[in-house]
């Protein structure tokens, strides 16, 4: 860019500004060369001559869409322009040929829509709005026409939009030469698009600027057929960064696979033997192992998807995950001299298992990979010699492995690709879409961003020549003389680096070839021969580093590590290892080399590499016709809106923008059409506008009158030379200033006209204005006057009609005064004779009330007084009772014994009579052969006589006693139920008494609370209605009904409203009634915590019943608890009320606490008042955050003694009726076993075949427990209540087991077998419900296990307990 040197103060200038970059003002001063401008920021600055350049006074809003298009091609110009053009989304523009695309990061759908691609098919670049269509159009149109292949060189960093730009062109080259796809696959373009996930995984990298930088360069060829259709695509890649995989620079990342593999599933990882990407040499070397935009494990699993798309299988996959895993286990092999050889060995045990990790993944032999790093074999002349290396060669060596297997995994990768997009090898041409990485300068430049630049140089170098060869098409076309012309060329810069011998890199190589070269001697060496050459620089503060001036800027470079990364060794050993693998892919990788290259390792140099690849790739450039798309990102934190104008020079700096706009002012940078040109500058030839002027006439007519020079005048533009078009701009000024100037003397004597105009105008108004204001000002006073005896007449009406009123009001006034005093005086006569009524009804009321209290509490005493005699005469009785039961069963007991005996004495008689049958048998013998004894028969037929008599005699004994057995089991049976009812009569006697004598100490109790409130409430309120107090007569439930007198009654009606507001709490009516109505249903359970306990409780909080001093709830509450109670035969039902009544219980527990003002009553006493403090830890978790302590009042203790007295009724109604579900059954087990006494004894397997076996009522015990149990727990009984209901259930069956009945020593082993089945289920059922239910049958085991040692088998045994002293007297 050059400055014009014709800027004159006021001019509009651009200057340069460290924030925008450029910024835009107006000349103040000009001294020498020295510019003073005002910028439009406020700032004022002072420039050089040099470096200001001149706005386009006349520059659209819009902007232009070519920038050749320009008055002036500068970088501010450029700049605006795009800033412009971005502010109003058109995010494409042209410059000549080239076209630059900024990313918007949003939808813009109206730009690539079809009706958009039918607009642009066929037309020429420049005939429609810029786009990528039209340079696609354009590259089809030529090849079709041309039958020459195209290529589009899409450029620009990361993030910049190269990817939507080139599915762009591919979109629309499909378009064009797209083949109808029926059959539902996917096109080549998204083929291509779907591959980029797993070159970029392989092939991307962090870098200092960006977090997904690609490290190789991809040319995606779309190939078409003779008539234009595509047939198929393929990838080339180029100039992959291999050493990436062994050297990584601090803040960068190796390639992406490494760190996904490292965050990959666990197992994968497990499989693959890999873990925490710090642990890993080749990615420690930087201290960057995540990114914030990236997650490495989604990422993975993104890659596979991908892999899966573009038709790689599982076994490929693993395979290939494989080799990256053995690669970073190779990079933690460290090597040492060793102790036996001066060669290199693994350092440690830690080297040794990666070494040995590795070679399972590579599928190959730990020692051959060992020695395939460690050793050398040179092959001389008939005989093979193993050369040891020493450790940095063995590292070196390492190195070398890890590089070309990651290099051979990269192209396998790309030819499967290939494979999977289906390449057409037999196209007739093609248009390629380049995708490189961009110019590189960082705060460290190595050894990648030399041969990146490199890269960028040569195409530069490329673009350049594209560039000027459009320009010599343009002056063609134009026919302009354009031979003296010289463009920019970076030659020199090229030969410095690739030039042999003596280019960077053929030094480089020579350096890498001796052993001792070091990157000092290397840098000294390029010291030494650069020194003159203009585009290499030494800096001062550094020993090693060199400088580039390239076509972007310069870069400095450190030469620490160059020797390192180009050594790119090919080893046989190597290649022979992994070619001899088991595992197939590992072996496809590394083919066989020819004999000739596999004799000995030789050095390969990556740069030189990178240089051919580079060529060859400029080859196939150079090919075709190239077009070029240069991306820009126009901020970094990639959101919509934002443009950075720092960014996008240096964007456009480095993409080569700015070197076309130099090449392009080498020649005439400035060009205008013959009608533009004409319509800007004809004011400084005003005779070419009277028509005799053609256009070309016209333009050579201001050239010549404005005495430029080296301007050339085409068929139908303008050419100006640089900063031309700023003088014609300056001479236009000057001559607009002349006529400016007579502008305004024109303008200023027709301004002042027509002020004196308007004077004389406004003068002839002003007195028409004072005339006519005075004719109206004497007509307002004739007005005025008229309306003054108007107003004085009506005046003095309304004073007079005032003064009537005031004094007609004042006599109403009056008069209403006095009528009211006297109505005052009757009320309040009235008023002091109710009160007077009131006072005597209330007195007389006290008096009626304290009589009855007196008459009521002298009842109440005298009845529980008759009730407890009477209560103790039928305990009395009850007990005598018993003890007759008692004597009945031993009275049965030796009725048994009894008829055991004489059952005995039968059976001896019975064998005496046979024997004496038998004799009286050999008798009759011995009679008939010897007839001398005849007497003998007599003497034996009366003995039989006899014995048949006693045998008659015996058997009605028999019979007779076995009738009074049956009689005196049917007699024990009742004297049993008769002793099973007189207990629950004496139990339900003891709690009357217990409920009789709390009733007492409550009744004393509110006796002593009445007569301290009547002696309080005595002096300070005298009589008032709120010292009477209802009296109450005790209900069967034990509340108190109010009985009030016949005075009382009235006043209660007469003020019911002041009495409900003193006595009861707050609470309506309807609230109580709806909650009477919702308990008395079953609402269940919620969080094992009863839900109707717990509404009452909050009611009552909240309604603050607890702390009143009267109120009717409790008495409701009670009630519907009694009422509830009906249904004693429904264990259910019971257990839910016992859940309820337990667990509100335990709420007051908690909650209540004695008020001052209320005596606490006595300390419960009975029970179930015990109870609650022992459930208190198993029902813990029932008042969590509800409970709350609360100054209780006396109906609030008393509703909680009712509610105790309550709990413990449902509590023995749910015992009972266990009680009497078990009775039936314990009376069968007792009497089946000797009525069976067959069966008594067979095992439980054998019993089990009969229903009405004996064993069968001791599984409907079981069963009959296990139901209560679950009836319990379903309702959420405390656990502490079931343990005690068991635990006296057991001990009822001790009982009932332990008498002379059941402990027979026929029944050992039976009720040992029940005995059993109860041990068996306290253990099923656990501690927290049996509790200790098992040791109440201790008497019972102890009996039974003594009357099972009674048969043979366990006599010893019974004859060792026999003589063992009684540990418990009570069962002598």
């Amino acid at each position: 860019m050059v400055a014009p040197s014709n800027i004159i103060a006021g001019s509009i200038v651009w200057v340069e500004d460290p924030e925008v970059a450029w910024i835009d003002g107006e000349v103040k001063e000009i001294k020498g060369e020295k510019i003073t401008v005002k910028c439009t920021s406020g700032k004022l600055v002072v420039r050089k001559t040099s470096n200001v350049y001149p706005k386009d006074p006349e520059f659209p809003p819009s902007g232009v869409d070519d920038m050749t298009k320009l008055a002036y091609l500068h970088e501010p110009g450029v700049l605006q322009n795009l800033r412009c053009r971005f502010d109003i989304n058109e995010i494409y523009t042209y410059t000549g040929g080239i076209l630059i695309a900024i990313n918007p990061f949003q939808r813009l759908p109206h730009l690539y829509e079809n009706r958009v691609m039918e607009k642009y098919k066929g037309a020429n670049v420049g005939e429609l709005s810029p786009h990528p269509f039209a340079i696609a159009d354009s590259a089809y149109r030529q090849m079709i026409k041309e039958q020459i292949s195209q290529a589009i060189l899409v450029s620009g960093e990361s993030g910049a939009g190269k990817t939507e730009s080139t599915k762009m062109l591919m979109q629309y080259l499909a378009f064009m030469g797209g083949r109808n796809n029926n059959t539902g696959e996917r096109s080549v373009e998204q083929k291509v698009l779907e591959s980029n996930p797993v070159l970029e995984a392989f092939g991307n990298a962090k870098t200092v600027r960006n977090n997904n930088s690609s490290r190789f360069g991809k040319f995606v060829e779309i190939q078409f057929d003779g008539r234009g259709r595509i047939s198929g695509a393929a990838i080339r890649t180029y100039l992959l960064e291999r050493s990436r995989v062994c050297q990584v620079s601090d803040p960068e990342r190796n390639y992406h696979c490494f760190y996904m593999l490292c965050a990959a599933p666990p197992e994968d990882v497990e499989k693959f033997k890999v873990g925490n990407p710090r642990t890993f040499h080749y990615l420690n070397q930087s201290n960057c192992f995540e990114l914030d935009v990236l997650d490495d494990s989604k990422e993975y699993l993104e890659t596979k998807r991908a892999m899966d798309i573009v038709g790689i299988n599982q076994a490929e996959q693993e395979a290939i995950f494989r080799v990256v895993a053995a690669i970073l286990h190779l990079g933690n092999v460290e090597f040492v001299k060793g102790k036996k050889t001066d060669g290199a060995e693994p350092k440690d045990d830690k080297s040794r298992l990666h070494l040995k990790t590795a070679a399972d993944l590579f599928m190959c032999d730990e020692k051959s990979l060992e020695d395939s790093l460690c050793k050398r074999v040179i092959v001389t002349r008939g005989d093979r010699i193993t050369k040891s290396l020493d450790p940095a060669t063995a590292a070196i060596s390492r190195d070398a492995l890890a590089k070309i297997v990651y290099s051979k995994l990269f192209d396998w990768l790309v030819q499967k690709i290939n494979i999977s997009i289906g390449q057409d090898l037999e196209s007739k041409f093609l248009i390629g879409v380049l995708d490189i990485y961009g110019f590189e300068s960082f705060k460290t430049n190595s050894f990648e961003q030399f041969c990146i630049n490199l890269t960028n140089e040569k195409l530069q170098q490329h673009f350049n020549q594209h560039v000027f060869k459009m320009e010599q098409e343009e002056y063609k076309k134009e026919q302009i003389d354009w031979s003296y012309i010289e463009f920019v060329d970076n030659q020199d810069i090229l030969d410095l680096v690739e030039k042999k011998p003596g280019g960077i890199i053929a030094l480089l190589d020579e350096a890498c070839m001796f052993p001792r070269s070091t990157h000092e001697t290397f840098a000294e060496k390029l010291y030494q021969t650069f020194k003159d050459h203009k585009r290499f620089v030494k800096p001062k503060l550094s020993r090693t580093d060199f400088t580039i001036c390239h076509y972007a800027g310069d870069v400095t470079y450190q030469t620490e590590l160059f020797l390192e990364k180009n050594k790119d060794l090919v080893v046989p050993e190597h290649q022979a290892l992994l070619n001899a693998s088991k595992c197939s892919f590992v072996s496809s990788l590394f083919p066989p080399l020819p004999e000739e290259t596999s004799k000995s390792s030789k050095f390969s140099s990556i740069a030189t590499g990178f240089k051919q690849q580079l060529q060859s790739l400029l080859e196939t450039l150079n090919a075709t016709e190239p077009h070029y798309v240069r991306c820009i990102k126009p901020n970094n934190a990639l959101k919509p809106g934002i443009f950075e104008n720092n960014n996008i020079l240096q964007q456009l700096r480095c993409g080569g923008v700015m070197e076309a706009i130099r090449i392009s002012t080498a020649g005439f940078p400035s060009r205008k059409m013959f009608r533009e040109f004409i319509n800007r500058f004809s004011i400084l030839a005003p005779e070419v506008l009277n028509g005799s002027y053609n256009d070309v006439a016209a333009s050579k007519r201001i050239l010549e009158k404005s005495n430029l020079s080296g301007y050339q005048v085409g068929k139908t533009k303008v050419f100006l030379r640089a900063g031309q078009m700023a003088e014609l701009d300056a001479r236009r000024g000057a001559v607009l200033g002349v006529s400016a100037i007579v502008i305004q003397r024109k303008v200023r004597a027709y301004l002042s006209r027509r002020h004196f105009i308007l004077l004389r105008l406004s003068s002839i108004k002003l007195q028409a204005f004072c005339r006519g204001q005075a004719g109206r000002h004497q007509y307002a006073r004739m007005r005025r006057a008229a309306a003054c005896l108007n107003i004085q007449k009506h005046s003095r009406k309304f004073l007079a009609r005032k003064a009537y009123k005031n004094l007609y009001f004042s006599s109403v006034t009056i008069q209403a005064g006095i009528r009211g005093m006297i109505a005052r005086d009757k009320l309040l006569l009235r008023k002091q004779m109710r009160a007077v009524t009131v006072i005597q009804s209330q007195c007389r009321r006290f008096l009626a009330s304290h009589h009855y209290l007196r008459l009521k509490k002298a009842a109440i005493t005298t009845q529980c007084a008759w009730r407890g005699k009477l209560a103790r005469r039928e305990l009395r009785n009850i007990r005598m009772a018993a003890k007759e039961t008692g004597a009945l069963l031993e009275a049965n007991t030796k009725l048994e014994k009894q008829v055991e005996e004489l059952t005995w004495e039968l059976k001896k008689m019975q064998r005496e009579k046979e024997l004496l049958m038998k004799e009286s048998g050999g008798t009759k013998n011995i009679a008939g052969k010897v007839p001398i004894i005849k007497e003998v028969p007599v003497i034996d037929n009366e003995f039989m006589v006899k014995l048949t008599a006693e045998n008659e005699q015996l058997k009605a004994l028999v019979t007779s006693l076995e009738k009074q057995i049956e009689e005196t089991n049917k007699l024990s049976e009742e004297r049993l139920k008769q002793a099973s009812e007189a207990e629950m009569k004496i139990i339900e006697l003891k709690t009357a008494m217990q409920r009789l004598e709390e009733k007492i100490s409550d009744m004393e109790t509110e006796d002593k609370i009445l007569r301290q409130k009547a002696l309080q409430s005595a002096p300070s309120r005298k009589m008032s209605p709120q010292s009477s107090f209802a009296s109450s007569t005790p209900l069967q439930n034990g509340n108190h009904a109010q009985l009030n007198s016949g005075p009382s009654k009235r006043f209660g009606r007469e003020d019911s409203r002041m009495r409900r507001s003193k006595i009861e709490l707050p609470q309506a009516q309807e609230g109580v009634d709806s909650l009477i109505k919702c308990t008395t249903q079953n609402l269940g359970f919620s969080q094992e915590k009863p839900v109707a306990a717990f509404t009452i409780y909050k009611c009552l909080v909240h309604w603050r019943t607890l702390e009143a001093e009267r109120t009717s709830v409790f008495d409701n509450l009670i009630q519907m608890i009694g009422s509830s109670l009906e249904k004693q035969d429904d264990n259910d039902h019971m257990a839910y009320w016992l859940s309820n009544t337990s667990a509100l219980l335990f709420l007051l527990q908690s909650s209540l606490k004695s008020s001052a003002a209320a005596q606490k009553p006595p300390a419960p006493t009975s029970f179930f008042s015990r109870m609650t403090q022992s459930f208190r830890s198993s029902s813990a978790n029932l008042a969590v955050g509800v409970v709350r302590q609360v100054e209780a009042k006396y109906p609030a203790l008393l509703f909680k003694q009712q509610l105790t007295a309550y709990a413990e009724k449902i509590y023995g109604i749910i015992r009972d009726n266990l009680k009497k579900d078990l009775s039936l059954l314990l009376s069968c087990c007792i009497q089946v076993p000797r009525a069976s006494k067959g069966t008594a004894f067979k095992t439980f397997e054998e019993s089990e075949e009969v229903d009405s076996s004996p064993a069968c009522h001791w599984q409907r015990i079981i069963e009959s427990l296990n139901k209560h149990l679950s009836t319990l727990k379903e309702n959420f009984v405390p656990p502490t209540l079931i343990q005690k209901i068991f635990i006296q259930i057991f001990a009822y069956i001790n009982t009932q087991l332990f008498n002379r009945e059941c402990c027979t020593f026929s029944n050992g082993q039976y009720v040992k077998y029940g005995l059993a089945e109860l041990e068996l289920w306290c253990a099923q059922v656990t501690e927290e419900y049996a509790g200790s239910s098992w040791g109440e049958l201790k008497h019972t085991r102890q009996a039974v296990a003594f009357l099972y040692l009674y048969y043979g088998p366990n006599l010893r045994k019974r004859n060792t307990i026999c003589n063992t002293p009684n540990p418990y007297p009570s069962l002598d």
